[in-house]
């Protein structure tokens, strides 16, 4: 029988509103504390004075949504504990983008990502990815919650703090919101785990079923869960987050130096590591409850994403005011998310597009257009949150956009950072031919989503369940006849879902480097060295002569401390007290 659960106490609403309440007078502190300080670098990245501590809490924050909350133990409660294997693919990202992307976006002294593409290509390579990305990151917030009243106060705070502190706001309210995230997924644990017998008996739970299969190496891309489509697929779906995504370097930039901008990004790794093991294990307990009864087949919820806050709700309808923190748990990882995503929108708008079209816009006016822009992101994201009913699990949902747009975009930095020979043509080309085979897979899997055989989820049973006004178990309707599927239905369009950014990569750096040698290749002479990452240099260590041809005409040297770009005012520096580049050097130059 479905348990009556309980629903929201006034304890629970003093917890929730709490959250918001500390989150927003975070926002207030810095608005008052900075207040003489009116630059838009001082608002937009910070003053690039941050130390890596609050960078790293803000990083893991900010990227561990709802999606990690919800979505994660939903899928493991389904799927099974594979998704630990996100581990690998969390440290393969983090190791790619503090060692190649970070030091050339912190060396070429950047605020927008963006600003690197019209560096190394042209203004129309910029102004397409810029474009790109406004519509990736606010389509990226359909993925919220369907709540609307929380959706708006959501908006409406992430908005008022982001509006008045800036940066520092959003960093030091990430890093109070992960401690929230952490403790509202530890007391989930602690009290799921007491119900159901102990560790011990969790564990025995899961591996009678099958929920404790973690290494299937079969190389079967169509398979939706495999060792290789999360630690390969995964990798490429969140080095498109992580790598080359405006809301990461921008806090990686706004760092004091480049030695800390990689160590929060190794900081954050061991934060993304804790999230993980606690959403994986959460969904291990709610199995071990549910293992007899499963609410979602029994439709006691409407979609397996409700599966948390059901079971929250569940083992804790006893104790007024837990069920607000959980709830507060998973609104701080949305808050996070929002709060990032609108202070990256507002920089590259800014950055991007507002600053070409009023180059001698003054100090004042650009800090009240940053905050205008704000403002305007935020009601924009917030909007797009609301129509989150329209798609399905979080967790493929989120990673999907991600993949249709991240994957490309991804592509065009590799292409402009590790090889020289790629030209602006190559550049859009790629660009454009990433996207369009990333959609082509990702619509057509939502049109024809791949069959049950492949995305195999594990049995769920519901034995234990009876209707209110019957004693007969629950059973499940026989299976319709399935239509017919077009041929790319059970190929192409069956591709695990994790693909889809690597898909969009690999087509963009194929079609990039194909359209410029056609077209003739740049000369890497006319490549200002600081723009590239010669990573042919782990390869061809032994050879001095052999490094120098892959450089490609590219001008480095063995000291990138004597490399200097024509227009040094712009730069940063290498500062030999610190042993890395920091952005105090080039103050003391201007």
């Amino acid at each position: 029988m479905s348990p009556e659960i309980k629903k929201f106490a006034p304890w629970d609403y003093v917890v929730f509103a709490a959250l918001f309440l500390v989150s927003a007078s975070i926002g207030i502190f810095f608005a008052i504390k900075e207040r003489k300080k009116k630059s838009s670098k001082e608002f937009l990245v910070g003053g690039r004075q941050m130390t890596c501590g609050p960078i790293a809490f803000s990083l893991t924050s900010s990227f561990m949504s709802a999606v990690t909350v919800l979505g994660t133990p939903s899928e493991v409660y389904r799927y099974g504990a594979s998704f630990i294997l996100f581990f690998l693919s969390y440290t393969l990202v983090i190791i790619f983008t503090s060692e190649l992307f970070v030091p050339v976006f912190y060396r070429s002294g950047i605020t927008s990502t963006y600003e690197y593409l019209e560096l190394r290509f042209n203004k129309m390579v910029r102004f397409a990815a810029t474009l790109i990305y406004i519509l990736q990151t606010v389509r990226r917030h359909f993925t919220g919650f369907d709540l609307w009243g929380s959706v708006a106060a959501t908006g409406i705070v992430c908005t008022f703090y982001c509006t008045l502190g800036g940066l520092k706001a959003v960093v030091w309210t990430d890093a109070f919101q992960m401690i929230v995230m952490v403790v509202g997924f530890a007391t989930v644990l602690i009290r799921g785990t007491i119900l159901n017998g102990g560790p011990t008996n969790i564990w025995q739970c899961a591996s009678e079923g099958s929920r404790l299969h973690i290494f299937d190496f079969d190389v079967d891309p169509l398979r939706r869960h495999t060792f290789w489509t999360i630690v390969v697929g995964g990798a490429f779906t969140w080095l498109g987050l992580y790598g080359v995504n405006q809301s990461t370097i921008q806090r990686c930039i706004s760092c004091k130096s480049e030695k800390h901008a990689k160590l929060a990004l190794y900081l954050n790794l061991l934060g993304l590591w804790i999230v993980l093991v606690c959403a994986v294990f959460s969904g291990l307990v709610m199995y071990s409850h549910y293992k007899d009864c499963d609410p979602w087949t029994a439709d006691f919820i409407s979609a397996p994403d409700q599966l948390m806050p059901y079971f929250v709700m569940d083992i804790f309808s006893s104790m007024p005011g837990v069920p607000g923190l959980f709830v507060a748990c998973a609104f701080s990882g949305t808050l996070s998310t929002v709060a990032a995503s609108i202070n990256a929108l507002a920089t590259v708008t800014f950055e991007d597009l507002v600053k070409k079209f009023f180059p001698d816009i003054s100090e004042k006016r650009s800090t009240w257009v940053s905050k205008s822009l704000c403002v305007l992101f935020g009601a924009l994201c917030t909007a797009m949150a609301a129509a989150a009913s329209l798609l399905g699990g979080v967790v493929q949902a989120s990673l999907t956009i991600h993949g249709m747009c991240g994957g490309p975009m991804l592509g065009l930095f590799t292409l402009g950072i590790i090889f020289p020979c790629v030209n602006w043509k190559g550049a859009i080309g790629g660009l454009l031919t990433g996207i369009t085979l990333a959609f082509w897979v990702a619509i057509g899997s939502f049109i024809y989503p791949a069959p049950s055989a492949k995305a195999i989820p594990l049995d769920l049973s519901t034995v234990g369940c009876t209707l209110a006004n019957s004693t007969n178990a629950l059973t499940t309707t026989a299976p319709t006849t399935v239509p017919a599927r077009p041929l790319l239905a059970d190929t192409w369009y069956s591709l695990s879902y994790l693909y889809f950014s690597a898909i969009g990569c690999l087509g963009c750096a194929a079609a990039g480097l194909l359209i410029s040698f056609a077209t003739g290749p740049s000369k890497g002479e006319d490549i200002p060295p600081i723009l590239i990452k010669p990573v042919c240099n782990l390869f061809c260590f032994w050879s001095k002569r052999l490094k120098t041809l892959c450089w490609c005409g590219v001008q480095h040297s063995s000291k990138d401390v004597s490399i200097l770009r024509e227009n040094q005012s712009q730069l940063p520096g290498y500062n030999p007290e610190e042993k890395s580049y920091t952005n105090m050097s080039i103050e003391s130059r201007l």
